[in-house]
């Protein structure tokens, strides 16, 4: 039997317009096939969430970068789990009750991206994931993230 693919969320973020950094915030609410109530990249979609793992920040700040959650403008900051190397429609469940389900490994990256223009590089194209919510609900740093199917 596998062992189980777990991790925690370590940060919550949200912006009101796209390609900016999003700040983090104390808590959200995933909305059901719509994404993270009042962020700018919520929508009917394949990419209603963002997530990216703490080794990629950390890759980043090796090089010596200063960058916080939030600066690749990604939703959900995860440690403990590889998210790049998921399978699309892999199912990841949040918490007791949120379910996501992996659509996009990945993003070509835009011009006059404000990340890109800040440090100088952007590691949500290569490593962050997009996901849409297949079932909703409160979310917070500390929250668990497991991955149930592969």
């Amino acid at each position: 039997m596998d062992k189980k693919k777990r991790g925690k969320i370590l940060a919550v973020c949200q912006s009101k317009e796209k390609g900016t950094v999003k700040r983090v915030v104390e808590e959200g609410l995933l909305i059901e096939d719509f994404g993270l109530k009042d962020d700018a990249h919520a929508g009917k979609g394949q990419r209603q969430v963002s997530l990216l793992g703490v080794e990629s920040i950390q890759k980043m700040q090796d090089k010596g970068f200063k960058i916080q959650y939030g600066d690749f403008a990604e939703n959900l900051t995860v440690e403990g789990i590889v998210l790049y190397l998921l399978p699309l429609e892999t199912k990841l469940k949040i918490g007791e009750s949120i379910l996501l389900e992996v659509t996009q490994i990945g993003k070509e990256c835009h011009q006059g991206c404000e990340i890109r223009k800040k440090i100088g590089d952007c590691v949500m194209p290569r490593e962050g994931i997009f996901a849409r919510v297949v079932k909703g609900g409160k979310i917070k740093a500390g929250d668990s993230i497991e991955v149930l199917t592969e």
